[in-house]
């Protein structure tokens, strides 16, 4: 399916593109999930880990990464320091969503950050605006339409601003642990679901930024897996396969908090799969065990870690990235505009 693209948006995927119109990027703008990780280093609860390390850990992953990259992922609470000290080569994408979800309130719904707007998001220097989505087709109709109204929404506020509109699926199961075998044997189903749907004009999606159709811990030869397999390697390719024919838009895949051979394992079968991706949106598989680097030894220690293995981390992610396929070859322009 190919769209014609506006002037600002293809301006905007330009900028957080490389010369080959592939998406490159390294994703920082966790907040609650880099709060724990900063709590089980520091042997306190998340809710006491102060502001300064979070600020502290993305300004050195912004400054020493984004040389590598086509362009950083950040949050406007904890991130906008970190964007100004970004390689001038680099594009920016904010995120607009609120961190987390309401758990006492069912079907995990989203909300947008109070004080921003996408309008707000641009002044701050964003070339495109991320929406984070939990999202399952077997969810009840009431919560799913919650969900389909806000992504018209944002896709309204980003066209009006003409700003390219990101949505970062994350596929889930009501009463399922995410981690569990049983959602393992769901996920392939409910990744594609999410793609068709939100491939849909009415949304208004430039990009859709996805895991990967299957868990791999539960395939064979995967560097996490255990002594439970789902899937052959082959049948991992075809749910690769059968998502990406779903996808109505350009699609990336995030690492989902993988370490980064498991995550480079994910991207061989992409690739091996013969699928359309046009990049990766990759956060902990690059700088996780930075955390610890930071909490137990200073900000040096994490600029050397980062220099090195962080560096290491993105350029063995980097490599993979000859199999990808430009976001415009979705769009009627070339990625030179």
């Amino acid at each position: 399916m190919r769209r014609n693209v506006s002037g600002g948006k293809r301006k905007g995927l330009e900028a957080v593109s490389d010369n080959r119109g592939i998406i490159a990027a390294v994703a920082i703008d966790q907040r609650s999930a880099l709060r724990s990780l900063f709590a089980r280093s520091m042997g306190i609860t998340p809710e006491s880990v102060p502001a300064e390390p979070l600020i502290q850990f993305k300004e050195a992953v912004s400054r020493i990464l984004t040389p590598h990259a086509s362009a950083i992922l950040l949050d406007p609470e904890y991130g906008l320091s970190g964007a100004r000290q970004r390689a001038t080569s680099a594009g920016l994408l904010l995120a607009y969503e609120k961190t987390g979800y309401d758990k006492k309130v069912p079907g995990r719904l989203p909300s947008l950050l109070d004080q921003w707007s996408v309008q707000r998001l641009a002044e701050a220097g964003a070339d495109c605006v991320k929406l984070l989505l939990y999202y399952s087709n077997t969810s009840s109709p009431e919560i799913n339409e919650i969900k389909y109204a806000l992504v018209e929404r944002v896709g309204l506020e980003c066209a009006a601003v003409d700003i390219p509109f990101f949505l970062e699926l994350v596929s889930y199961a009501e009463g399922l642990e995410e981690k569990s075998i049983e959602f393992a044997r769901v996920k392939p189903s409910i990744v594609t679901a999410g793609m068709s749907e939100f491939s849909k004009p009415r949304y208004r999606v430039d990009i859709l930024k996805v895991g990967v159709p299957v868990d791999l811990a539960y395939v064979e030869n995967s560097p996490a897996a255990g002594a439970e397999i789902l899937y052959t390697r082959q049948e991992s390719k075809g749910h690769f396969q059968r998502a990406a024919e779903a996808a109505g838009v350009p699609f990336l895949y995030l690492s989902e908090g993988v370490s980064n051979a498991t995550f480079q394992f994910g991207l061989e079968l992409a690739a091996e799969a013969g699928t359309a991706f046009s990049g990766v949106l990759c956060g902990r598989a690059t700088w996780k065990d930075g955390v610890t680097v930071l909490v137990e030894s200073g900000t040096a220690a994490l600029e050397d870690w980062l220099a090195q293995e962080g560096v290491r981390n993105i350029e063995n992610i980097n490599r993979h990235l000859q199999a990808a396929t430009p976001w415009s070859a979705f769009h009627g322009v070339s990625a030179a505009g």
